[in-house]
């Protein structure tokens, strides 16, 4: 090659490489993140999203939280995202743009996709019962003193609260349901099952007195095994219960497409979505990121107990469906983007329109949400029927969840809209994050 052209050739590679390398350094941390664009092109104005931000630092600075994380996505485009205070106060770290949360009950519409997607391919009807997969759970007993008694439990994710305990003269009694729960009564926590921790029926104690069914080096096959020794506390069909019912779902995938769990969600959901930082276990080289917890005392928020976060160590087993996912803001933005999208993101469809469509219709045809006014309840979302009834701003038809830690993530299809608030209260003492998305709505102007 002549000196002149080689010198051409060296000089015309340089700058393809610079280019290169400043293209790379321009571009977000995963080349398939949803963009960010100036709020004013999407119609949000940016003076009233820092009305958000001042919200949130005050929180902060009131002891409301150590730290958390607000996302806002409009047109399919990240209008705000910010971070507010520490994720590990007594490291002082501060809060970034990719901590790692816990998710607790933000895991289960990401379960109850994973089993939409087995229903699209034939695997089972929504009316099937559930034992005709799981036979650990055939002929399942009603609890005489709930069924038969005034108890219940409310809640929205987040908030709980107990209402009586049973008829107790009739406790150890139990009878035959008058149908075995279904598939759909699972998606729908109208299965008759519990948590037990958040109730002090009697059914609630046998939940706790087998906790160890749920422990970290359990499993989803041992979990189903010990469940089905455990009797209903209510009828199938006729309560909206908050449940371990999730979880069963877990065990349901795993028995429908002949993997684990895990690898199911890693294989067909978090993969196809490029969720990198979803998981259940924190890889070693990830727990920098991994936000702290926090606790109510009397002296304020203060560090949650070690054995909190065993579970999301290397080593535990169990895959909780209904509560035990990490993940990050923009990892969850993805799946909340699919889901707006009728299904699909960047090209890769786990769903198609007419299963999210039917996902996000309420399900309970009258049966009240427990203590939740103008709120329904579709396959693994809460679904706003009437926001004059709800009473806050917002928008009918959006569908969300929240997480015990505070989270909460909502989707509104009207608006074209998806909101993501982070934090690490347990219990959350303060609905910090109610706050962010009534706030959300005031940003709209056009």
């Amino acid at each position: 090659m002549p000196n002149n052209k080689l010198k051409h050739y060296q000089s015309v590679s340089t700058f393809m490489l610079s280019a290169f390398v400043l293209f790379a350094l321009a571009l977000p941390a995963s080349a398939k993140d949803i963009p960010s664009r100036k709020p004013s092109r999407e119609g949000i104005s940016q003076e009233r999203l820092d009305r958000i931000t001042d919200q949130m630092n005050k929180a902060v600075e009131d002891g409301a939280m150590v730290g958390g994380l607000g996302l806002i996505a409009r047109n399919g485009k990240v209008v705000y995202r910010e971070t507010y205070g520490m994720s590990d106060r007594e490291s002082n770290k501060k809060m970034e743009d990719d901590t790692l949360f816990r998710i607790y009950s933000m895991s289960k519409p990401i379960t109850s996709v994973a089993l939409m997607m087995l229903y699209e391919e034939g695997k089972f009807f929504l009316k099937d019962p559930v034992a005709k997969y799981i036979p650990e759970l055939a002929n399942l007993q009603v609890a005489v003193s709930t069924a038969d008694g005034e108890t219940s439990i409310v809640s929205d994710g987040t908030i709980t609260k107990t209402i009586g305990e049973g008829d107790k003269s009739k406790e150890g009694q139990t009878r035959q349901p008058a149908r075995q729960p279904t598939i759909r009564d699972l998606m729908l926590h109208t299965s008759g099952m519990t948590y037990g921790f958040f109730g002090k029926t009697e059914v609630d104690k046998l939940y706790m007195k087998n906790a160890a069914m749920m422990a970290p080096n359990s499993d989803l096959k041992k979990f189903v095994s010990g469940l089905g020794k455990l009797p209903l506390q209510y009828e199938p069909g006729t309560k909206w219960h908050y449940s371990v019912s999730v979880d069963v779902q877990g065990r349901l995938v795993e028995v429908l497409s002949g993997m684990s769990f895990g690898e199911f969600l890693e294989k067909r959901i978090f993969q196809p979505l490029d969720m990198q930082d979803t998981f259940f276990r924190v890889p070693k080289n990830k727990l920098a990121r991994f936000a702290q917890m926090y606790s109510p005392s009397a002296k304020g928020l203060v560090p949650s107990p070690a054995q909190s976060s065993y579970s999301y160590m290397e080593g535990a087993t169990f895959e909780s469906g209904g509560g035990g996912l990490v993940s990050t803001a923009m990892d969850y933005l993805k799946f909340s983007q699919m889901m707006l999208n009728g299904g699909q993101l960047n090209g890769k469809r786990l769903l198609s329109p007419k299963t999210v469509e039917l996902m996000t219709a309420n399900h309970l045809a009258g049966l009240p949400m427990g203590d939740n006014p103008g709120v329904g309840f579709g396959l693994g979302f809460g679904i706003s029927l009437d926001q004059g009834t709800v009473g806050e701003a917002g928008s009918t038809g959006s569908y969300s969840w929240g997480g015990a830690a505070g989270t909460k993530f909502w989707i509104d299809p009207q608006e074209n809209l998806i909101g993501i608030f982070m934090v690490q209260n347990f219990p959350p003492v303060v609905d910090v994050g109610e706050k962010f998305k009534v706030m959300t709505y005031q940003t709209i102007v056009k």
